[in-house]
């Protein structure tokens, strides 16, 4: 059985069927876990079954795809229904997208001078600065002679006791999995986090919920050997969760908002569109989701998306890609979009750029341009590094999204041949102002064209492209190539849907041409790794295997002489905590201080991203080569 073959679970149900066990069941969760994964398995509609052993079968019955309730979950076996069997299906299937907000629950307004139960608020300062206003009384005869009116300004919105509770039971749940690393995060680690995604759906705080969901996915894809799981994934997903869970008590206003985040993006009136196709890209994700993403971009520069994701895998993404596109009257599949045009009216789009497709929506197919036409042209007449400061800006954490493809690149640039790396082969190029940029496959999924293409692109040096790609955060220059122009001029080519062949070589009998090596960038040198690896060793092992270091004077000093204090300071406190162990007056040892780990874990892991984002910034900024070597804009 492989998880892609199950339904989607709610995370209320998975949490209410773990927590139902008892001590001695919970004990053999994980054990039952991965015995119920090589049971053969089977689906008749929305039923699933499990053959458990010869004369017992488990049910899974999921109408719309979701398992909604943990009565749909059924074993035939003498302990049913408090058997281990049930809850093991359920840790075993992937955990369901968190549904929409209840509609009877508005969110939380902000205490203001109508709300009856709402506080009286505290001097602040602004107060101070208005003697005589608190003095005087809200209404009165002095007010109406005077003619004078008082304006009462609200205080900004803060969050409720309820989303701080439910923010520090996210805070704790997140811990625990510091605490205890990946080995230790079993089944029972996994449904606290699934229960305090819930609660904090409820308390209307999807943004941490969804950080908690996407924390469990990947629990299970590192417990479950996945070789697509990173352990830097993980890094940032549990940093999101605990950063994201220790705001909600401090944010306020606009800030707040964007803490609490979105369940359902609003999509909002844009009138009459003009769209051009820019590409499209296959989207396959880690739950089991695969569809295709097209981008296009409107006559004034915007880019936009029309999407078609569910649950599949990369063999959906390929089909869909042929499937015509949900908008308007449009008989124009995916592929085909990528390259025509549309005309919309009654447009409808979402804060990060999504179009809509409801009823009033009206679209018709359009001549498409060509990249170096206007107004697409213009995506690549921006700088490089202008175009990365935009990318680092829309990737920051705690922003709202201001449109579509904030992170995209478009750069013009000439292929110099394949770089091996220890992580794989990628394809190295020289863009604008003498800038050596790095070029990796978008999806390593063998289904997908992404690793095909690049290695037939390596075999052709010197050939001038204009592409674009998906920027990548590191010390040097690299992006996610998406789509290029065709190697022989005549039209694009979308990377992970359309496959080169030799024959479009300018050279085909070429074998991969390998650059020499490239000289070392300007963060290579920095000291920033030894606290990175500390972050990243802590999430796969736990606090007690960074506890175990003894002594980081050395690495402290090495990282003070780069010219990093504050990371130095940061490694001392992470190794300092994770080590501490204080006794009680008998000299039993007392319980670890999860949270002042947590707190300088997460302090150590915002910080090397904020330095890496600014070595990232200052690597695009380099200019290596001489500018009579940039190369020219491809007809």
């Amino acid at each position: 059985m492989n998880a892609a073959q199950l339904p989607s679970v709610a995370p209320e149900v998975t949490a209410t069927l773990v927590e139902g066990l008892s001590p001695r069941l919970r004990k053999r969760l994980d054990t039952a876990v991965t015995k119920l994964a090589a049971r053969p398995t089977h689906r008749d509609g929305d039923t699933t079954t499990i053959e458990v052993d010869d004369e017992t079968e488990l049910r899974l019955h999921a109408p719309g795809g979701v398992v909604a309730k943990a009565e749909d979950i059924t074993c035939g076996c003498l302990l049913a229904p408090a058997c281990v069997h049930r809850a093991a299906a359920a840790c075993a299937a992937p955990a369901a997208d968190l549904a929409p907000e209840p509609a009877e629950q508005a969110t939380p307004e902000a205490p203001g001078p109508a709300s009856a139960t709402a506080p009286a608020a505290a001097p602040g300062p602004d107060a101070a600065r208005s003697p005589g206003l608190d003095a005087a009384p809200a209404s009165g005869p002095a007010d109406a002679a005077s003619g004078l009116a008082l304006e009462v300004v609200s205080p900004p919105e803060t969050a409720s006791p309820d989303q701080r509770a439910a923010a520090a039971v996210l805070w704790a749940a997140g811990a625990a999995v510091l605490e205890a690393g990946v080995d230790g995060a079993g089944a029972v680690t996994q449904s606290a986090l699934l229960r305090a995604a819930h609660t904090a759906r409820l308390r209307h705080l999807p943004r941490a919920a969804g950080a908690a969901l996407s924390v469990v996915t990947l629990l299970r894809a590192a417990r479950a050997g996945d070789p697509s799981y990173r352990t830097a994934d993980l890094v940032t997903a549990l940093a999101e969760l605990l950063g994201t869970a220790h705001r909600v008590g401090t944010a306020s206003g606009a800030e707040l908002a964007a803490v609490r985040g979105r369940v359902r993006r609003p999509y909002s009136p844009d009138g009459s569109l003009r769209l051009y196709g820019l590409f499209t890209e296959p989207v396959v994700t880690d739950s089991g989701h695969g569809g295709v993403r097209t981008w296009v971009a409107g006559a004034d520069g915007r880019l936009f998306t029309v999407g078609d994701v569910a649950p599949g895998g990369a063999g959906r993404a390929l089909g869909v890609a042929d499937r015509a596109v949900r908008l308007g009257d449009s008989a124009l599949t995916h592929r085909e979009l990528g390259r025509a045009g549309l005309a919309v009216s009654g447009a409808t789009v979402s804060p990060d750029g999504r179009l809509g497709a409801g009823k009033a929506v009206k679209a018709v197919t359009a001549r498409g341009v060509a990249w170096t036409e206007p107004p697409l042209a213009a995506l690549w007449e921006t700088p490089p590094a202008e175009q990365t400061a935009r990318a680092l800006r829309s990737t920051s954490r705690y922003a709202d999204p201001d449109g579509a493809g904030g992170d995209l690149l478009f750069l013009d640039v000439e292929l110099l041949g394949a770089v091996r790396e220890p992580g794989g082969t990628c394809l190295l190029a020289l863009c604008e102002g003498g800038v050596r940029v790095r070029l990796t496959v978008g999806d390593d999924d063998p289904a997908l064209a992404h690793r095909d293409n690049l290695a037939l692109l390596a075999a052709a040096p010197g050939a001038r492209l204009r592409i674009i790609g998906r920027l990548i955060p590191a010390t040097h220059p690299r992006l996610t190539l998406l789509a290029c122009t065709h190697p022989t001029g005549e039209g694009t080519v979308d990377l992970g849907l359309d496959r080169l062949r030799r024959a479009d070589l300018p050279d085909p009998s070429a074998p991969a041409h390998f650059a020499p090596p490239q000289p070392a960038g300007p963060g290579v040198s920095s000291p920033l790794y030894l606290l990175e690896r500390r972050v990243e060793q802590t999430v796969p092992a736990g606090r007690a295997a960074l506890g175990l270091l003894g002594d980081v004077t050395a690495e402290t000093r090495r990282i003070r002489r780069g010219g990093l204090p504050t990371a130095a300071a940061l490694l001392t406190a992470l190794c300092a905590s994770a080590g501490r162990r204080d006794r009680d007056l008998f000299g039993r040892l007392l319980p670890a201080d999860t949270d002042g780990f947590a707190g300088y874990w997460l302090a150590a892991a915002r910080y090397t991203a904020a330095v890496s984002e600014s070595l990232c910034a200052t690597a695009w900024n380099a200019q290596r080569e001489d500018p009579a070597t940039v190369p020219a804009t491809p007809s």
